[in-house]
């Protein structure tokens, strides 16, 4: 992958960032892996080493900030960080969502975004610039349920739209620094996330799919890669209809009924 050799992820374990992992890999790329479940990480790390990969795996939380600063400003040179860790759960039978859950997410999809992108961008800002000036490439993993509040998913969406619009408004200021800062909203992607829907999910394709189209934007410079592109275009349409009317649109998805990890 042109110019992209030493590649940092969360949440690398299962779902969309392992398949970014095995994307990326391949000789003379260096991978800092991250997740929360050693066995899942484990198989992640070997299978990109036989690729040709070097892998620096480490179990990590996201939610930790002082450990997240101390593995990304200890892992060298960065060309890419992928901020992907993330959790998903949904409410039932227009019950309130419970305070655990609510904080569970923010604390994950949202400060854990932030754990991870703001010591990146000190780390990228202070390196040498490469080829086009650019020091660093940095890709957060939103959501097109960033675009409209689903009732079945408030926590969800709310984390998912302040990760994406901080990213997007930060990005001219990053690229001022020669960091280009990108936003991605996948739609349903097949992962254990997704896999305790139980609705129609128009558009869902398989992580590997997903994970090529996300770097291929995000190598782009991309401010905000967003796809299916007519599935965020709904979703942008239906938000701007009156709130009671787009709380009964969506309330008439079923939530999940527990919680998955990215």
């Amino acid at each position: 992958m042109q110019h992209i050799n030493s590649v940092l992820i969360t949440g690398a374990s299962s779902g969309i960032g392992r398949a970014l992992a095995l994307e990326c890999a391949g000789s003379g790329t260096t991978l800092h892996l991250s997740g929360r479940d050693p066995a899942r990480l484990d198989d992640t790390a070997r299978e990109c080493q036989a690729r040709g990969a070097e892998v620096r795996a480490v179990v990590l939380d996201v939610r930790d900030a002082a450990a997240m600063a101390g593995w990304i400003g200890g892992a060298g040179r960065l060309d890419l960080v992928v901020a992907n860790a993330g959790i998903g759960a949904g409410i039932e039978d227009g019950r309130p969502e419970p305070e655990a859950q609510v904080r569970a997410i923010f604390a994950t999809n949202l400060d854990g975004v932030l754990n991870t992108v703001l010591p990146a961008l000190a780390a990228m800002a202070a390196q040498q610039p490469g080829p086009g000036g650019v020091r660093g490439r940095i890709a957060v993993v939103a959501s097109i349920a960033a675009f409209i509040p689903a009732s079945a998913a408030p926590s969800y969406c709310a984390a998912k739209s302040a990760a994406d619009a901080w990213t997007v408004a930060t990005a001219r200021a990053a690229r001022g620094q020669g960091v280009w800062l990108t936003s991605v909203c996948p739609g349903y992607i097949r992962t254990a996330m997704t896999a305790a829907n139980r609705f129609p999910m128009p558009g869902l394709m398989d992580a590997d799919r997903a994970a090529r189209i996300m770097l291929r934007g995000v190598l782009a410079g991309r401010v905000r890669v967003t796809f299916p592109w007519w599935l965020g275009a709904v979703a942008r349409v239906a938000a701007l209809l009156p709130p009671r009317l787009t709380g009964m649109l969506m309330a008439t998805q079923p939530g999940k009924a527990a919680a998955a990890s990215t």
